[in-house]
């Protein structure tokens, strides 16, 4: 199973993530977290190719 992973370098903060899942994603201290490793109602995939940065990564 994948989980998706943020890369906090790179996170600009836009917020894009969360508000296409926001119970995976979660916005702190102006940087995405990941606060749950799945959920059965949005596409993470989605998630990661929404990033305007490349900063999320679904890993093993």
């Amino acid at each position: 199973m994948t989980k998706p992973v943020v890369n906090h370098d790179l996170c600009i903060g836009c917020g894009t993530c969360e508000s296409l899942c926001s119970e995976v994603f979660h916005m702190e201290g102006g940087k995405s977290t990941v606060v749950c490793e799945s959920c059965g109602g949005c596409d993470l995939q989605e998630a990661v190719d929404s990033c305007p940065v490349s900063a999320i990564s679904l890993e093993e």
